[in-house]
């Protein structure tokens, strides 16, 4: 047997079976990827940006009643 005919029959197999679900399988991925965030997605992290929000200006307020109280506080943790 000649290493051609070795090699035709899976190379046939592989070309008629695997390479279409694979091609289709790459540009669906392809697809999905550039379609961007679903509208859940979206809405989720808009609710996340909010809520970083309003956790960052909570950490302000609890920052400058620290500093009222206790002007050193930094210090004594870093």
């Amino acid at each position: 047997m000649d290493i051609h005919e070795i090699i035709f029959v899976p190379l046939i197999l592989f070309m008629i079976f695997v390479a279409p679900i694979w091609v289709i399988m790459h540009y669906r991925s392809k697809n999905k990827i550039g379609q961007g965030l679903s509208d859940q997605e979206l809405s989720q992290l808009n609710e996340l940006a909010q809520r970083a929000e309003k956790m960052a200006d909570r950490i302000k307020t609890l920052e400058a009643i620290l500093d009222a109280e206790s002007p050193k506080w930094r210090a004594q943790h870093d």
